[in-house]
């Protein structure tokens, strides 16, 4: 074991910047920032300092302190929350559960505008409304408006080239303004009724139908007091599971804290226009409500990052220490941001409300990471899954899919697709695998907890040996999946291999732990499958459209960036063509020639 971190305040500068804390392993364990680098660093080392455990606990185990400089605190915040998201340290107040929030998008630069589910927010003249924890709810809540307001459904592409009214114009909840004569004032007006509903507004909304319906059936235009009536329905089947709680109109997140038995919880209440629109807790094991503030202004530069939904105002239980926190929210969002603690009894209550929320803990319920640590016999609790699948075509086209889960939720956009163009015709998933354990690790962090591997022993040890040329980095803990003989008289039933046994793990057959180790190696394997596939698909139709006269392969890919298939080049007119880059009119007179008569031939 390694001496002793010594530290020597005169070797730091006194300048912002990022600290990082590291172990003998090399391995971070703790991300910081700090207006002076040397102040911060000394109050650690201090023999009289009161530290908590945590902090007790951290400062035993450095032996080595790595620093940024940067010309701001303010830079200093940004490099440490990307530090954190990037690492995730294990001292550090590292936010999880951040990805499932979605929130209501309606497009009012558009002609037409429709409502659509987005899970970020852009500087795009959209207005946004949110955020829903339950992606469920928010479809469901989508589903009950579309059926009565008759807002357009499909997207903008598909919007300019059909030709004819889709199923929702038959079934009334569309008014198909993609090709009939619509007037845009009276569709406004609906899309204004939609907006107030969504900001909050819901009292004056159903006021107004109200309104609206009495003076459609005094004049005995019932089917059209039958539409105001069902809209009202609608409003009041939205806003039932919202609770007034404040007399304003001001969209605010109210933070609360509670110590539970298992550490440090956090509550969060979404306000919006006086309404509780939603909830959400996170906790983290071993931390105290000293350690509060900090992991309060963790939390804030963590959760509301780009492209999240930042309100005007954040409640917070407790002072905050200075620093260019509200600065960095307002250029996020666009607009100021204040974080300030509760002032009025009405804010103090919601504080408390949140901290109910952080206080709640079931504490026999086990995440299924905790359980998955157990069954398998980890170090460590797996908070990131790295799910890997080889494939190949007879031999040919050998791809190896990566699929990432992170406490225990699918994490689609870390998604990756390795090809291996030296493994051609050779249908060797060992190699491939050991080929993919070699590129994972030249990619770097995040690393995973655990790698689950599709297949069985072969596939494992070709893994564990490729992961062993880099004695560092390579030691993740790893299993396999396969298919096992039957448990039972005609079932069939998987089983999970680990490193060092020669036989299986031990998982009961329909145990929470093997149902999601299950689900995980098929998401993968609809994966690799579903991108070769795609990727199969679109070179037949890229043959089939390079061979057309005046299209080669740069013109191909300028009409692939624009259109989603063939039919819609085909549905495309001259005029649009021609305004794709390196298209002039004569060029699109041709290519829309050559699409027509390709359209013709695969009809006959």
């Amino acid at each position: 074991m390694s001496e002793k971190f010594k530290f020597f305040a005169a070797e730091f500068p006194d300048t912002p910047g990022v600290y990082l804390m590291k172990d003998e392993g090399g391995r971070i364990l703790y991300v910081g920032k700090a207006k002076s680098l040397r102040k911060r660093l000394s109050s650690y080392f201090r023999q009289n300092a009161r530290h908590t455990p945590k902090t007790v606990a951290l400062v035993a185990r450095i032996r080595r302190i790595d620093v940024l400089l940067t010309s701001s605190e303010k830079e200093a915040l940004l490099l440490e929350s990307g530090l954190i998201k990037k690492h995730r340290p294990r001292y550090n107040v590292v936010l999880k559960d951040d990805k499932q929030y979605v929130l209501f998008k309606l497009d009012k630069r558009a002609e037409f505008p429709r409502l659509t589910i987005a899970r970020k927010t852009a500087r795009d003249g959209a207005v946004y409304f949110g955020p829903f924890t339950s992606a469920a709810a928010a479809r469901t809540v989508l589903k009950l408006l579309g059926s009565v307001f008759p807002l357009r459904k499909c997207a903008d592409s598909t919007f300019k080239n059909r030709v004819r009214p889709c199923l929702y114009h038959d079934i009334r909840q569309c008014w198909a303004p993609c090709v009939k004569e619509v007037d845009r004032d009276l569709y406004m007006d609906m899309v204004h009724r939609v907006e107030m509903l969504l900001s909050g507004r819901s009292s004056e909304l159903v006021e107004t139908l109200q309104s609206k319906m009495r003076a459609a059936s005094k004049a005995m235009a019932f089917e059209e007091a039958a539409v105001y009536r069902d809209q009202i329905r609608a409003v009041k089947k939205t806003v039932e599971g919202q609770v007034a709680v404040i007399h304003d109109n001001r969209d605010r997140d109210v933070i609360g804290l509670a110590e539970t038995g298992k550490g440090l919880g956090l509550g969060v209440l979404f306000v919006r226009r006086g309404r509780l629109l939603d909830e959400k807790r996170f906790s983290w094991p071993g931390l105290t409500l000293d350690e509060g503030p900090e992991a309060v202004e963790s939390f804030i530069s963590q959760f509301y990052g780009p492209g999240r939904y930042i309100p005007s105002l954040i409640i917070a239980p407790c002072e905050l220490p200075a620093s260019p926190l509200t600065d960095i929210l307002a250029d996020r969002g666009g607009a100021a941001v204040r974080i300030a603690t509760p002032r009025t009894a009405t804010e103090k209550r919601l504080v408390s409300l949140a901290r109910d929320v952080a206080g709640r803990v079931v504490e026999d319920e086990e995440t299924i990471t905790v359980r998955l640590q157990k069954a398998l016999r980890l170090a460590a609790e797996p908070a990131r899954i790295e799910c890997v699948d080889a494939s190949h075509l007879s031999g040919t086209d050998m791809r190896v899919g990566q699929v990432v889960f992170e406490e225990g939720r699918r994490s689609k956009e870390a998604s990756r697709l390795y090809s291996f163009p030296e493994l051609e015709g050779t249908g060797d998933d060992y190699a491939a695998l050991a080929s993919w354990a070699r590129r994972r690790l030249e990619s770097g962090p995040p690393w995973p907890d655990l790698v689950l591997i599709d297949g069985g022993r072969g596939q494992l040890a070709a893994v564990e040996k490729a992961l062993s040329e880099c004695a560092e980095d390579g030691c993740w803990e790893l299993a396999a999946i396969a298919k096992g003989e039957s448990r039972r008289a005609g079932e069939l039933g998987d089983v999970i291999f680990r490193p060092g046994r020669k036989n299986p793990m031990g998982l009961k057959p329909g145990s929470a732990e093997l149902l999601f180790l299950q689900m995980v190696r098929d998401t993968a394997h609809r994966f690799v499958l579903g991108r070769q596939r795609r990727a199969r698909k679109k070179a037949v139709l890229n043959s089939e459209l390079t061979a057309l006269p005046g299209i080669g392969p740069k013109t191909a890919r300028t009409l692939w960036d624009r259109f989603a298939s063939l039919d819609e080049m085909a549905g495309a007119d001259i005029a649009d063509i021609a305004a794709l880059p390196g298209i002039g009119a004569k060029t699109a007179a041709r290519i829309h020639k050559a699409l027509q008569g390709l359209k013709a031939s695969r009809n006959n």
